[in-house]
């Protein structure tokens, strides 16, 4: 399950998309989550799922990368989509179970919704699988300046924001190692009640949280050392600018938005 963590891990590539501005990847980003809330069918899941499969192709990055990365949400997903079967009892009624009755409303909404939070995982994942740390640090910091007219900490927030994402596959892999350990051990982590289960994860976790913030502690020292005192007079390596390619991204998002609109408006599947 660990291993399936792709939250946080970076692919390098010299695709139209990793050369993207990464200002213009974050905004796309949140486009994208928009534009998914916006379609009101599953005509325009599918052309969003298209749109992400595209991108996904032109990176390198194998379709089989982003379905593994749902693998931690399963359950989520299918808690979603077994909530929505049952509670949503408008419509013909397809198969009754006592007081229970699922109906093809129920089922459609139920997909729709299962749908709409694979395409929010995927359009995410995207976002970090395509951008270094350090680009996506800048690209917070950059978006975020405005707000310092109100004293709003936008150097610091976006640093942290990287470090937690830079660190997640990190802290999975010395998880994974801890894992084995206990097992090794005789820990047993995949049988039993779901409570017993749970009870299994406590000496995962301990070690876990003490290797964490033993490693919060070095990476603090470290960068005290270094004399590292905020963005104030911080210059960069490489300096952000947009090109012809962040304006083709703008349109065709545009494009994508316009297509769903008018999906919606004809009411089309």
């Amino acid at each position: 399950m660990l291993k399936n963590i792709t939250l946080g891990q970076y692919f390098p590539g010299e695709s139209l998309i990793h050369r993207l501005d990464p200002r213009t990847k974050l905004l796309a980003t949140i486009a994208l989550i928009a534009i998914v809330f916006v379609s009101q069918g599953f005509a325009g899941f599918l052309l969003i799922a298209a749109f992400v499969i595209a991108c996904a192709a032109s990176t390198g990055i194998h379709l089989k990368f982003l379905i593994k990365g749902l693998k931690p949400i399963f359950f989520i997903i299918i808690f979603t989509f077994v909530l929505n079967l049952f509670f949503q009892t408008s419509g013909n009624v397809l198969v009754r179970l006592g007081p229970v009755r699922v109906t093809d409303q129920g089922l459609r909404m139920a997909t729709f919704m299962a749908a709409r939070l694979i395409l929010l995982v995927v359009c995410s994942q995207l976002l970090t699988l395509t951008t270094s740390p350090i680009a996506l640090t800048d690209g917070l910091e950059t978006l975020f300046r405005p707000l310092q007219a109100i004293r709003f900490p936008a150097h610091e927030i976006a640093m942290m924001m990287s470090i937690a994402l830079r660190f997640i596959p990190t802290l999975m892999d010395e998880a994974d190692k801890i894992m084995k350990a206990q097992k090794a051990r005789g820990a047993n982590f995949e049988t039993g009640s779901l409570i017993q289960r749970a009870k299994a994860m406590i000496p995962l976790l301990v070690p876990l949280f003490v290797g964490a913030f033993r490693r919060a502690e070095e990476l603090a020292l470290a960068m005290d050392a270094r004399c590292y005192r905020g963005g104030a007079g911080r210059t960069r390596m490489k300096q952000l600018k947009f090109q012809g390619i962040d304006l083709l991204a703008a349109l065709s998002l545009a494009a994508l938005l316009a297509a769903v609109i008018l999906f919606n408006h004809f009411k089309v599947f």
